[in-house]
């Protein structure tokens, strides 16, 4: 569960870093990197809501 969150950690820096320079400096290649993490983001939120429930049984 801890690889979990630090998966989680990293991508949610990933998407800021890119959603910064997508709307500070008009970089749309950095837009499309946002996109991306945020779709990861969805995925390893998923996995870790249903490993917290199987966790707190």
């Amino acid at each position: 569960m801890q690889e979990l969150v630090n998966n989680i950690k990293e991508q949610i820096n990933a998407f800021e870093t890119n959603a910064d320079l997508q709307v500070g400096a008009n970089n749309k290649a950095a837009g499309a990197r946002a996109r991306k993490a945020s779709l990861e983001l969805e995925k390893l939120l998923k996995a870790f809501r249903k490993a917290s429930i199987e966790a707190s049984k």
